[in-house]
Formats: structure tokens, sequence, C-alpha cells
């Protein structure tokens, strides 16, 4: 690195300035030399703070520390600063020698290094809340299931059941946001074309954004794919767009912009998220209030707001930083106050195929008369799972735990056609219980659910492409997963 060599006098007046601080301030010497240093003032420090480093030359010793200085261009930078008298033949101090170092960049990553790990924090105290409130709501929500469908039309208890089920279903909204802001979610990802999904979403964000708003979007002729949950990458979408309206309460302009990069090394250097290669940008930039200083550093954290309250969770930005970054990219953010915001997301690409959408089924969910064994140990989401599977003719007996489990399949003379079971329990986990029982069942099929997080599952050995259900999860889904592990071919 070069350094920014300042010579001043006793006074402090600028005698010599280096090539390095031309280039770095924007500043030539002619206009350095005579000046005093504090035209380089960012106003980022204090009277005291300026008074403490005069006070420490001026006495003879060395002054160490950091500045945050401004530009020509008025942009501030940052600098370690040596700063040390000059001394006659005599011994009297004659003057000061400043060797400064430019270490904007190396602010800069630390600062986003250290939002990194703060974000990280949060995630994982999210992702242990959003596991307990999945238990919940699968009892919850799948109750108030079976109530709508017991009551008639014209019940007032269906009223009730059917608050109830909704009521249920954002909570479930808001614990799936916080699973994929802590990038734990369980995802299925497959390559996917990102311009048409983009245009996929247009007719419905156009409506979402309302007449006074601008849509227009600038897709590339690209053959970059990535690779990603298509359900996410529609939350992104949706999220970034709404929050961009949000900000134009009197209207203004929306733009959607993707490109084709390759990402160099030098460029992946200054983003710690970043990694060299060719990767698919997506822009989503709005002409509206922008972010003021303070903001900007907490924008992608949950639950922070500068909405009214009740005007929205604080949970849109944070569920597209989770999304970006467990899809394998990054996202950086340039705001400015009354100019507008723009949010730049990075997605490697990808040059597999692209599969079709799957086609939409209106077959009616086959019932089944196979036996299941359920392994659950949170009692409520236990009865509640039975209850389910039995109103779709299935025969299920239970188990709390893995040890109980094993006896029972010891113990029942009749075919047990599937095993049901939770991954996380006290003692054997669910894979683990998988792997005894085909042992002593070949045939046997497995479907894994849980309410934890993709990292936990993972550390349980759970294969990927597995059958599994995320909870909380409807009588139907239950019923409908379980009806195809059973008729597929072993």
């Amino acid at each position: 690195m070069v350094e920014m060599l300042v010579i001043t006098d006793c006074d402090g007046k600028i005698l010599y300035c280096n090539p390095a601080f031309e280039k770095i301030t924007g500043y030539s010497k002619s206009e350095t030399v005579g000046q005093n240093p504090r035209f380089l003032q960012s106003g980022k420090h204090s009277v005291e703070f300026y008074r403490e480093l005069w006070s420490t030359i001026k006495q003879g010793s060395v002054w160490k520390g950091r500045l945050i200085n401004r530009k020509k261009d008025a942009t501030f930078y940052d600098q370690d600063s040596t700063i040390s008298p000059i001394r006659d033949a005599s011994g009297e101090i004659s003057g000061f020698v400043a060797l400064n170092l430019d270490v904007t960049e190396k602010v800069e990553l630390q600062r986003q290094y250290l939002e990194a790990q703060k974000l990280e924090s949060i995630g994982r105290l999210a992702g242990g809340l959003a596991h307990d409130f999945n238990n919940l709501l699968t009892v919850i929500n799948g109750y108030a299931d079976f109530l709508v469908h017991q009551c008639g039309p014209d019940e007032r208890s269906r009223h009730y059941a059917e608050e109830i089920g909704k009521a249920g279903a954002h909570a479930a909204s808001l614990t799936k946001q916080l699973l994929a802001f802590s990038r734990k979610q369980v995802i299925e990802p497959r390559v996917l074309d990102l311009n048409h999904a983009i245009r996929s979403a247009v007719p419905m964000l156009q409506r979402l954004i309302g007449e006074d708003i601008g849509l227009e979007t600038h897709l590339a002729s690209f053959s970059g794919r990535v690779m990603a949950d298509p359900e996410q990458i529609h939350q992104i979408i949706m999220n970034l767009v709404i929050n961009a309206r949000d900000a134009m309460p009197d209207g203004g302009r929306i733009d959607i912009k993707t490109s084709d990069i390759d990402l160099s090394e030098d460029m992946a250097s200054k983003h710690p998220d970043a990694k060299p290669g060719p990767c698919v940008l997506m822009s989503v930039i709005d002409t509206g209030h922008g972010m003021t200083e303070a903001v900007r550093p907490r924008i992608f954290e949950p639950f922070f707001t500068t909405k009214e309250i009740g005007k929205g969770t604080g949970l849109g930005l944070s569920t597209v930083y989770g999304i970006v970054r467990q899809s394998g990219g990054w996202i950086e953010l340039w705001s400015e106050v009354g100019i507008g915001t723009s949010f730049n997301i990075y997605l490697p690409q990808n040059s597999g195929y692209v599969l079709p959408d799957p086609p939409a089924s209106g077959a009616l969910l086959k019932r089944g008369g196979e036996t299941i064994l359920l392994v659950e140990d949170h009692d409520a989401v236990r009865s509640y799972t039975r209850d389910a599977l039995e109103k779709w003719g299935y025969r299920v007996v239970e188990a709390s735990n893995g040890d109980q489990a094993i006896r029972v399949a010891a113990d029942s003379a009749e075919e047990i056609h599937l095993l049901l079971t939770d991954v996380v329990m006290m003692g054997m986990n669910g894979h683990e219980l998988s792997q005894r029982l085909i042992n002593l069942r070949p045939n046997l099929k497995v479907v894994f659910l849980s309410g934890h997080t993709s990292e936990v599952l993972a550390r349980r050995g759970l294969p990927d492409g597995m059958a599994f259900v995320q909870k909380p999860f409807s009588p139907d889904e239950i019923a409908a997963k379980v009806r195809k592990a059973l008729d597929v071919s072993s």
C-alpha cells in the first residue's frame, strides 16, 4: 500500500504532500501547500478529538489513530495516521510529518463482516423460535381445518374456525420468513430462468403497486440461469417491489433489470460474500424517498421497519437477504435520500437444463388403507397427525420415540407400509430410526417431518431428496405426501 505523506510547519501549514496524497484526496499540490489540514475535515470527529490530537503532537509525542476525512469530490475516506514531531538541531519542534494509509476499503469490509456476523446470530435465534412455533401451529391450523370441514356452511362456528385458520396461516407465513432470513428453510432448488420468473411475476406486481407507479423491465438477452427455489425467487421479486412501492407514496417508477456478468477476483474481493465467476445480476431500482445513513445498516434486520405501527412486519427485506444467501448469492444496497434506492442481487450462474413447470393437477387425493407407523415426540402434534391420516382412511400405529417405535415394529405381525417420523427427537433421531427399521422391514417407505431448520436436519444425517414434510402442515398436505411415497415403486 502507498502511504500519503504530509509535512507541515509548527502551526500546521502544509509545506509538502506526495503524489499519493494528490491521487487519494483529489487535491493537487498547488491546492494543498499553504493550507491547514483542517480543510480535509469531514465533520465526523468532535472538537475534543482534534484538540487531543493537536495537544499530543505539540507536546512532542507521536499521535496514532484513525481519521475520517473528506476528498475534493465530497466523498469520505478512512485513513490510519501516524503524526510525529520534526525537531531541529537544537531539539525544538520545527514541524510535523504525517504518514497516512488509506484504509477505506478495509474499514468497509470489516463493517460488512461484522454486519454479516450480527445477522447470522439473529438468524440462529430466529431458526430456533420458528421450530417451536411450527409445532404449535401444526396443531392450531390442523384442527381449525378439521372444524371448517365439519361445520355447515351457515354455522357461526365455521366462521370462527375460518378466522382461526386465517390467523394461523399468517403466523405460519411469518415463521417461514424467519426461516428464510436465517437461511435454514428447507428448499427445493432447481435450475430456472430468472428472466422468465420476472416476466411471470409482472402482471401480479402491477396490480400490487397501483396505477400511479410505473413498472418497467429491462431484461438482458442472456443464457444465464440460476439454481434456486422458484417460490423463493418469487418472494425476492415481490418483497423488493412492495418495498419500493412503499417508498413512493406519491407515485414514481420501478425498474427491474438483469444482466450477465463475469465477476473478477478483484471485484469479488470487495465484498465478503462474493465469489468470482459468472453471475446473473438482478437490480430493482426505485425513485422513492431513499434511506438515511442511520437506516441503511439495519435494513436487513428482521422486524426492523420504518413504517407506521401495523403497516408492516419488518420481515420483507430480511427474507430477501436470507433467500439470496441461501441460494449462494449476495446483495448490495445503494440508497440516497431524495433520489431513490437500488438493490443489486448477484446469483451464481448455472448451465443446467431448465425443467418445465409441473402441470397443475385437479385430481382428487386418493384415499388409502395402508398401515402407517407414526413417530412423534410432541403429543399434540402426534394426535393431530393421527387424526389427519385416519381421516383419509389410513390405519395408524403410534410411538413417541425411536426405541418405542422399534418395539412396535418388532412386535407387530402385520405389514407396516410406511414410517412417518419426526427427525429431531430425544435419544434416537428419525434418520437413525428409519435405517434400523428398514433393516427389519426392507420394503418400508419413509417420510420425514420436522419444524426444525435445514441446518439441524443436515446434522442429523438426513439425505438430500428424501420425502419430507415441513411443519406446520394441513391434513391434505400430509396425506398427499404419504400417498406419493406409498405409490413410488420400490
